[in-house]
């Protein structure tokens, strides 16, 4: 849902310098390559790595969109330059991180990225709590439900129970949308003091999903508190096109907003009069009661 400026390919050039008669062996390109400025020039701590960096840097570049690209191409998505690339992309191989599409140049995620994802979610203390909640809201009223996170100015989805109905909107486990847009992004931020709001909202690209995204800084904000004042939040078409999104915020043991219970359901069968009469109480006794419990080893972030 989040709009991605398309990867411009490198010169065919480009393409011929990280090229080696044998693909298993790295080679370097011309000194005269032009070399990409470093991301980030935050001053950092000697025990920072930045070889890791990098490396994330490369798998974060196929970012969906861009699901199989060649050197040339994730070097440029990934803000490296050529040789830096084309030895982490060796490296990244070897470990069964990344794969070379047969008879091609082109490179993709293996399966073995899940195995990262797959850990988080297993020892997450908070999934656990929530899924028997967003399970019984999705069989009792057939609506998909979702449990979202913050993470910056972005709300993840960390669990999500699709409804019954053939038309569901399609997004997966670990889809991402700004928060401001979103009514569990809203819920979340209704938690937060009005500086911190601001602060965040200041931070957020502020372009368009949709002809109906709200895009102005006093109305978000507005959103926010009527949100803190009633206990949810409600979002209409404003991330996809035909969605209500109703939401209530979760909180951890010292009142900290940490997640939000979320339900979305299509215009077709909805009207905003009925989600708010129907569906807010469902989101605010499940985040309740999952507030209620003391998450062992989990904090706000």
């Amino acid at each position: 849902m989040t709009t991605t400026l398309p990867v411009i390919p490198l010169a065919s050039r480009d393409n011929a310098a990280v090229s080696t008669t044998d693909p298993e062996a790295p080679s370097h390109p011309p000194a005269a390559a032009a070399r990409p400025g470093p991301r980030r020039t935050t001053e950092r701590s000697s025990l920072f790595v930045g070889s890791t960096e990098k490396a994330f840097q490369v798998l974060e570049a196929f970012d969906g969109p861009h699901r199989h690209m060649t050197l040339a191409e994730i070097a440029r998505a990934a803000e490296l330059d050529r040789s830096a690339t084309q030895r982490l992309v060796y490296t990244l191989e070897k470990l069964g991180y990344l794969q070379r599409l047969p008879d091609s140049l082109l490179y993709g995620l293996t399966s073995k990225v899940l195995r990262l994802s797959y850990n988080y979610l297993r020892a997450h203390a908070l999934i656990d709590k929530a899924s028997p909640y967003l399970l019984d809201i999705s069989r009792t009223l057939g609506e998909t439900t979702n449990l979202q996170e913050l993470d910056g100015s972005d709300i993840v989805f960390v669990a999500r129970f699709p409804g019954r109905h053939l038309v569901n909107v399609d997004f997966a486990v670990g889809s991402r949308l700004p928060a401001v847009f979103t009514a569990s992004g809203t819920a979340i931020l209704s938690r937060l003091a009005p500086a911190e709001r601001l602060a965040l909202l200041q931070r957020t690209p502020l372009n368009p999903i949709t002809p109906y995204t709200e895009l102005d800084p006093p109305k978000l904000l507005a959103r926010m508190q009527t949100a803190a004042e009633r206990g949810y939040a409600m979002v209409m078409n404003e991330t996809v096109l035909g969605d209500i999104s109703v939401a209530a915020p979760i909180t951890n043991h010292r009142g900290e907003a940490v997640a939000a219970i979320n339900i979305s359901v299509p215009t077709t069968r909805w009207s905003w009069e009925s989600a708010e009469a129907k569906l807010v109480p469902h989101v605010q006794v499940a985040a309740t009661s999952i507030s209620q419990a003391k998450f062992a080893g989990y904090e706000a972030k």
